[in-house]
């Protein structure tokens, strides 16, 4: 009596629709759960790259040591990014000849900084798309398998003079699984998108806190100097200083 309420029972008995159903179901389960994983494990990688990246850039006592320290301690990329597309518009800011050279310091190193965040938020969107439709669609994907099941049943059953329990009880429960299959796959989709939406939240505030602190770093007269050839990593002038040289 077990098997004929198992899941073997069921592929057995459905037809063509409930089994490329299934299968579809199936198939979105397994390559959200390589997202998630994915996505979680490299989540862990930037939670590490937070702590010790502008950490290290900053600790540095050159821009070339400072380079070197960040793509050391950033594996994803995102602020070693980051400091190179602003070192790279500070060092080409005077020798370009191309059209953006008719701007100023500051606005040149916003524009490659401003491109390369843009670069990292489509970088850490991306595959969230995926789970956010397998989490609406799923559950319906499942309805439809269930209504598909108790159709196919009844069907069956149209041919009976009278209706047995034990005929029904079977097919319509087999059914139902498909409904919970749908469930299966929609509610850790769903859960996924929103933790990984909110951690894409925090990291992009950092990564713009960071960008903030190199367009500074880059813009000023120091810094001009020190990506030309000085080896230690200069600061602005503070308005103390300035006045003593004035006097």
């Amino acid at each position: 009596m077990q098997t004929q309420f198992g899941l073997i029972h069921f592929w057995q008995q459905g037809d063509m629709v409930t089994h490329a159903t299934a299968l579809i179901l199936l198939l979105l389960s397994v390559i959200s759960w390589a997202l998630i994983v994915g996505r979680f494990a490299r989540q862990l990688r930037m939670n590490r790259a937070i702590e010790r990246a502008p950490q290290a850039f900053w600790q540095a006592r050159s821009l070339p040591d400072a380079i070197a320290a960040i793509e050391e301690s950033d594996r994803t990329a995102l602020f070693s990014g980051l400091a190179h597309a602003g070192a790279q518009a500070a060092e080409n800011y005077e020798s370009s000849a191309c059209l953006g050279a008719g701007v100023s310091l500051s606005e040149s190193v916003t524009r490659a900084l401003r491109n390369q965040m843009l670069s990292a938020q489509a970088n850490l969107e991306g595959g969230l798309t995926f789970l956010a439709s397998v989490g609406s669609t799923a559950p319906f994907i499942g309805l439809f398998g269930t209504v598909w099941g108790i159709y196919h049943a009844l069907v069956a059953l149209s041919g009976s003079s009278s209706v047995v329990l034990d005929k029904v009880a079977g097919p319509v429960g087999e059914a139902l699984i498909m409904t919970a299959a749908g469930l299966f796959v929609a509610i850790p989709a769903v859960l996924a998108y929103n933790a990984l939406t909110r951690a894409n939240r925090l990291v992009m505030a950092q990564l713009d806190g960071f960008a903030h602190d190199l367009h500074a770093f880059y813009a000023t007269g120091a810094r001009r100097a020190a990506v030309k050839g000085k080896t230690t990593i200069a600061s602005a002038p503070t308005s103390a200083a300035v006045a003593r040289q004035a006097a």
